[in-house]
């Protein structure tokens, strides 16, 4: 079992920048895929940035240019940078790990954009 805590969020103006955390429990950071997802509401949820165990991103288009993932294996943490904060970034976001065939979810932090 991970057990995953999100913090960083919050609400901020258009243009303003935030950075979210995801502390993670266990032995094996390093091995984990950790995802960012969102979810607006009345929207599905969506991936925004991942970093694999290798250090390897990818991104939405939406949020490409303006957020980073990044990780740092000794702190067992998980970061997102984001930066240019646009209204329509105003959702809940997820941490999500995977491990093989195993997937944890955190309990979400609200980003909210005012315009």
């Amino acid at each position: 079992q991970v057990q995953l805590v999100e913090s960083g969020g919050g609400l901020v103006q258009a243009g303003g920048s935030l950075r979210l955390s995801c502390a993670a429990s266990g032995s094996s950071f390093s091995r984990y895929h950790i995802g960012w997802y969102r979810q607006a509401p009345g929207k599905q949820r969506e991936l925004v940035a991942r970093i694999n165990s290798g250090g390897s991103t990818n991104y939405a288009d939406s949020v490409k240019g303006r957020f980073t993932i990044s990780r740092d294996n000794a702190k067992n943490t998980v970061y997102l940078q984001m930066n240019s904060l646009k209204p329509e970034d105003t959702a809940v976001y997820y941490c999500k790990v995977e491990l093989g065939p195993y997937v944890w979810w955190g309990q979400g932090t609200q980003v909210t954009v005012s315009s």
